[in-house]
């Protein structure tokens, strides 16, 4: 196969790592290979790695303290973000008189329209998913992830607070400034965002301490293969857990506060639960993992990629497309095949090239995500601006989107205790390049789903295709009827974008972890930028064609990501064992802060204290 910058082939030197190398301090007993078995600790044979069944490791306790973190960080997002639509497009309704029944009252603030409520909520998808690749490079290059989170969290707290202004009832009076301390507040919370879901993913995950795969015999007899990548995907997946708790509350709570109470008080109580972080950052100090900034490695990366690059492009596309995948790509750029004086840049090894050859092979991954996350935006502003139309019955129009994040905390443990476990146990390889496909046809039927609702929302309505106008009574479908799409959502997520979590961060270079999860954060910026192409779409009497875009688009990319990728499922064990490369000045760097935690945990017993999840 090819080792061009969106395929990745696994050289004959890994394979031997595989087999005869030291990884990670674990030699194989080459006595025993002729039986294909190895002693507990050890590197599994590649007769074991076909034949034992995959489990995770146990779960340092010191996690649970950042899930917590994201936690609270989420049910700011959320709880304020359910309430952007309503504020934005609905009129501020009367809340005195006779006449005045809060049950049935339609929550608003501004009276923008959907239009420009779309607008506006869509560029604030795209504002909080481009700030994390300025985020990841501060944390990469600078300020270390953990420095990073806690700067982003003040900012995410001043731009919770401009929103608390824009909703006090004296501010709405003047439309203009409450609309202009909105959007300072959401340029703000863009940049907290940024600086905060890059580095929070992969700091998790650094809390574990196996990095390669070994075998274990299980107090029932049984030998088996603890893999550090479905210790990872279980980290992930009840993280995922965390943060939906997080939405689920936050979202309900605050639809609620809004309709009976007012947006002020759905924009502070967020803030005051967000300004628990950075006191729970802080009790973790000197009890978590702090992998130091490594400089400036993402120019290396870039200048690596360009000088693969170099005389292979010609005014001829079929002579550039041979050369780009001629399988010496990534090869001929090794310092060790480098013929005469190096660039003074090259200052790391063979090992590292292949890394980051990995690296662009997962980005490559992602770029197929802004189909996927076009589909999943609908839950910030269409989804709710239609169930608008539908009787709601009581129940406030955005209190539906609830639905997604229950979904998610019902399913994810059965996918993970259930599903997961018997796929293994009958040895099916569920991999990450199928699990992100099945997401993407899964999102599809979501778009599906809704777009049959808006069909009959315009069959049944008594003002048709213009549903939305001011003066309409609701279709007479009951609200509920959205189940389907909010469920469905919920369950690609959990195949796609937890997924996509793993493999940022399996696949990114050691020293590059927050750079690759932003890439893969930003799809959903690209996603937003598509989502403001379709605004003509997204009123009346389009909107059955807003949803079936939608799905059409996502079918479209899964098909096209699962023939482009699915070769990469072959390689998947061969990708997770490469060894880590060395740039000089920054592994030294990393073992020392590596040898203080385990003398730090020896003397404080903090973070070795494990437990499953």
């Amino acid at each position: 196969m090819s080792a061009d910058p969106t395929s990745i082939a696994v050289s004959d030197e890994v394979h031997a790592i595989v087999k005869d190398k030291e990884i990670g301090g674990l030699v194989p007993v080459h006595g025993e290979e002729d039986l294909g078995l190895s002693p507990d600790g050890s590197i599994p044979t590649e007769q074991e790695l076909h034949t034992l069944r995959r489990v995770s490791d146990k779960i340092p306790a010191n996690i649970y303290t950042i899930a917590f973190i994201e936690l609270c960080e989420r049910f700011s997002y959320y709880g304020t973000t359910a309430v952007f639509t309503n504020f934005l497009q609905q009129k501020r309704a009367s809340r005195t008189g006779a006449g005045f029944d809060p049950d049935n009252v339609q929550s608003g603030a501004l009276g923008l329209g959907q239009r420009k409520s779309f607008s506006i909520t869509t560029f604030n998808s795209f504002w909080q998913y481009c700030m994390p690749l300025f985020g990841a490079y501060i944390a990469d290059s600078y300020l270390g992830r953990y420095r990073t989170i806690g700067a982003a969290l003040v900012v995410d707290i001043i731009g919770h607070i401009f929103l608390i202004v824009a909703a006090l009832p004296k501010v709405i009076d003047n439309t203009n400034g409450s609309l202009a301390a909105f959007i300072m507040g959401i340029l703000f919370m863009g940049v907290g965002t940024g600086g905060f879901k890059p580095n929070v993913n992969p700091l998790i995950v650094e809390q574990l301490d196996l990095e390669k795969m070994v075998v274990r015999t299980l107090p029932t007899g049984e030998r088996v293969i603890v893999d550090p990548a479905t210790t990872s995907s279980r980290v992930y997946h009840y993280f995922y857990l965390f943060i939906n708790i997080g939405a689920l509350c936050g979202q309900l709570s605050m639809v609620y506060c809004e309709h009976y109470v007012g947006f002020w008080l759905s924009f502070t109580l967020p803030t005051i639960l967000l300004c628990f972080c950075p006191a729970v950052l802080l009790w973790g100090r000197k009890r978590y993992k702090r992998v130091p900034p490594t400089g400036s490695v993402l120019g290396r990366a870039v200048k690596l990629f360009l000088l693969g690059n170099k005389g292979r492009w010609s005014l001829n596309p079929v002579s550039t497309y041979k050369r780009l995948h001629d399988g010496t790509f990534w090869e001929n750029v090794k310092p060790s095949k480098i013929q005469g004086p190096k660039p003074k840049w090259m200052d790391f090894n063979d090992a590292w090239v292949d890394e980051v050859r990995r690296g662009f092979a997962a980005c490559s991954v992602f770029l197929y995500y802004p189909l996927y996350w076009l589909c999943y935006n609908q839950i910030n502003n269409n989804l709710i601006s239609q169930a608008a139309t539908m009787r709601v019955g009581g129940v406030p129009n955005d209190v539906l989107t609830n639905l997604n994040p229950f979904a998610l905390i019902i399913m994810i443990p059965i996918m993970d205790t259930v599903v997961y476990p018997f796929l293994r146990k009958c040895r099916i390889n569920f991999s990450p390049i199928k699990r992100i496909a099945a997401g993407y046809f899964v999102a599809a039927c979501s778009m599906i789903w809704a777009t049959i609702i808006q069909h009959y929302i315009y069959k049944k309505g008594e003002c048709g295709e213009y549903m939305n106008g001011d003066d309409c009574a609701p279709a007479p479908i009951i609200v509920w009827a959205q189940t389907g799409s909010y469920v469905l959502l919920a369950f690609s997520e959990i195949l796609a974008s937890i997924t996509s979590l793993e493999y940022a961060h399996s696949k990114a270079p050691a020293n590059m972890r927050s750079m690759v999860q932003a890439v893969c954060l930003f799809m959903n910026a690209i996603a937003s930028a598509l989502g403001f192409a379709m605004t003509p779409l997204a009123d009346d009497p389009l909107l059955v064609w807003n949803y079936a875009t939608a799905a059409i688009l996502a079918i479209v990319g899964g098909s096209c990501f699962y023939l482009q990728f699915r070769s990469l499922d072959k390689q998947e064990d061969e990708l997770n064992l490469l060894p880590t490369g060395e740039v000089a000045g920054i592994k030294a760097i990393a073992d020392d802060v590596g040898e203080h935690r385990i003398d730090h945990e020896k003397g404080a017993g903090h973070a070795t204290a494990t437990g499953n999840i």
